[in-house]
């Protein structure tokens, strides 16, 4: 009997495909939808036979080669970003094939996130070029069309977190499972790969350290993270609750990743956005303030426009339903324009920072961070002109030691 393809689903993408000539065709999240390209497909079989791969085929390509040769957290890392460019391909470009791509529909894809840092923004243009690379590599395309993509410039972290921000941090946390993450973060300045990834049997409680292998270092040798009395005492009460596996868990048992850190920390963003725009809506009703900070009313009548009419349930969302979501929405995005985005970088940087204040040598600081080259303090993590009175307190400093008065 002949053979027919059909579509099918895959959990790990999210996403319908079907596989023609050996190709899996992106079809897209909707079932309904995906079906009913599938059955054009089937009805024209000559529009198939396509002479180059598309860019959802290059996507797929790719994020299956990754899945199988790369480690699971460098595959969630591309699936992340790549799956949302195939998404939103599917919407826009559905048909676009890899010679077609150009740079403006790598800037189109951008411009629809918001508050994108540059850094962020970087990784997004990073991981479709490495795909279009290796598919040129691999010969599944004749020639990558944004080989010469210039890459927009990674700003420096230059968050130091000081001690009443601090303060008002652990206020915003009401997780307790994250509390012991960052607290840790904040004590030892352990690198956020290290925090994700310890596990009980890195644990040398006599010591009282972390010690990974060279194997599981960043660098090409042992990485000891050296612990404070409460940073102890958390990794000992993790460590028998999770005796194999990372001992840094969620409220759910599942071990945190570097997406649901982000998430934890850009609620947090928003609860500060939130009280900073309450403080500038004083004059208006505390219900009013309490429910929406006053959204503009014509920026709310034209969001909802962009908002999906329908529920999942199936049910039309009545018109009162969609003003609140605009402006619940709306206001989310004015708290984070205006609310400060922390990271467990910066509070690893704000480590640094701590420790060079109170006249720990930059040597022994570089060690105690895990840095093979130490002038990659001075180049990258320290941010003492954060502190300008101890930079004139030391610059005095020098001038008495010179015997001149100051």
């Amino acid at each position: 009997m002949a053979h027919f393809p059909k579509p099918f689903f895959k959990k790990t993408r999210g996403l319908w495909y079907v596989e023609i000539d050996r190709k899996q065709v992106n079809l897209g999240r909707d079932k309904d939808e995906a079906f009913r390209l599938y059955h054009v497909m089937m009805a024209e079989p000559r529009k198939r036979q396509t002479p180059t791969s598309t860019v959802l085929e290059v996507i797929d390509t790719y994020l299956d080669w990754c899945q199988n040769w790369r480690a699971e957290d460098t595959y969630e890392w591309y699936r992340f970003r790549l799956q949302d460019l195939a998404v939103w391909l599917q919407r826009h470009y559905p048909n676009i094939t890899a010679r077609d791509l150009r740079e403006f529909h790598i800037d189109e894809w951008l411009d629809t996130f918001n508050h994108l840092s540059s850094g962020s923004r970087l990784n997004y243009c990073r991981t479709i070029k490495r795909a279009m690379r290796w598919a040129k590599k691999k010969g599944r395309i004749e020639s990558n069309p944004i080989a010469d993509m210039e890459l927009p410039k990674a700003g420096k972290r230059e968050i130091v977190v000081s001690k009443s921000e601090w303060d008002t941090l652990l206020e915003l946390v009401s997780d307790p499972c994250f509390r012991d993450l960052v607290d840790v973060t904040w004590d030892t300045g352990c690198r956020p790969k290290e925090s994700l990834r310890v596990e009980a049997r890195h644990v040398d409680v006599a010591n009282q350290r972390w010690v990974f292998p060279e194997s599981e270092s960043k660098t090409n040798a042992p990485r000891v993270v050296y612990l404070t009395d409460d940073a102890l005492a958390i990794s000992k009460r993790l460590m028998l609750l999770h005796p194999t596996g990372p001992i840094f868990r969620n409220t759910k048992g599942n071990p945190w990743k570097t997406n649901t850190v982000n998430c934890a920390f850009t609620r947090i963003q928003i609860k500060l956005g939130r009280k900073v725009l309450d403080q500038r809506s004083t004059h208006i009703s505390a219900d009013k303030r309490r429910r929406y900070l006053c959204v503009d009313d014509a920026a709310v009548f034209e969001f909802m426009k962009t908002l999906n009419p329908v529920k999942q349930s199936g049910r039309v969302k009545t018109k009162a339903e969609l003003r609140n979501e605009a402006r619940r929405k709306l206001t989310t995005c004015e708290a984070m324009k205006v609310g400060t985005k922390y990271s467990l970088y910066s509070l690893r940087h704000t480590w640094m920072n701590r420790l060079l204040t109170r006249g720990v040598d930059a040597l022994t600081v570089a060690f105690l961070a895990g840095h093979s080259d130490p002038s990659t303090l001075a180049n990258v993590y320290a941010h003492l002109f954060h502190d300008p009175s101890y930079l004139l307190g030391q610059a005095k400093k020098a001038a008495v030691d010179n015997g001149r008065k100051t």
